[in-house]
Formats: C-alpha cells, sequence, structure tokens
C-alpha cells in the first residue's frame, strides 16, 4: 500500500511560479513510476508529466512543456512538480500517482495510487 499526500497548491497569479511536493509513505517508493496529473471544473482529468523510477527520464504533456518541470528524491519518498510561468488555463487540482510498471505511463487508468489533490489557482 502506497499512500500520496500533496502539498504546494495556492493562488498565484499569471506568470507566477508554484512548487508542488507529493510524499509518499512505505519503503518501496523507488519501484515506483510517478505522474503529476490535473483536472479543472467540468472537465476530464488529465496527464501533466510522469518521470521514471530513478529519476532519469521525463515526459510532459504538450501544454506544459517548457514550463514545468518534475523531479524526484527517492532517499525522502517524494516527487516535485516545479511549475513556471503559469496561465489561467494551468488553474485545476493537481494530483500525483503512482504506477508500479516501468515507463512514463500517460494513461490515468495505469496509475494504482493517487493522492487527495491539491488546489493551483492562477489569476489573470
Amino acid at each position: 500500500q502506497v499512500q500520496l499526500v500533496e502539498s504546494g497548491g495556492g493562488l498565484v497569479q499569471a506568470g507566477g511560479s508554484l512548487r508542488l511536493s507529493c510524499a509518499s509513505s512505505g519503503r518501496t517508493f523507488s519501484t515506483y513510476a510517478m505522474g503529476w496529473f490535473r483536472q479543472a471544473p467540468g472537465k476530464e482529468r488529465e496527464f501533466v508529466g510522469a518521470i521514471g523510477r530513478s529519476g532519469g527520464s521525463t515526459y510532459y504533456a504538450d501544454s506544459v512543456k517548457g514550463r514545468f518541470t518534475i523531479s524526484r528524491d527517492n532517499a525522502k519518498n517524494m516527487v516535485f512538480l516545479q511549475m513556471n510561468s503559469l496561465k489561467p488555463e494551468d488553474t485545476a487540482v493537481y494530483y500525483c500517482a503512482a504506477r508500479s510498471s516501468s515507463g512514463l505511463g500517460t494513461d490515468l487508468r495505469s496509475y494504482r495510487y493517487w493522492g487527495q489533490g491539491t488546489q493551483v489557482t492562477v489569476s489573470s
């Protein structure tokens, strides 16, 4: 069982930055690939980015590429989402998720464990 807890969300002006954190319980964090997803009101949950087990590989949705960066610290059982140049359309609840399969999955159905989410609001 893996428990995930996101933090770091908040209200920021367009063009600003936020850093989200996701803390994981358990001793097997490094065996999971991690993903970030987001869900805006009235919309489906969508893929933001993913990072491999070692942190050596990442993949991003086109909408955030060049603005968002995912990293992880396996010693601290944490994964991060650095968000720069934020836009109002980035407003959503952001979730971290874990999957035991290797590879950088974009399909939310492939992720077994989910956090409760953290709200990010970008004002224009």
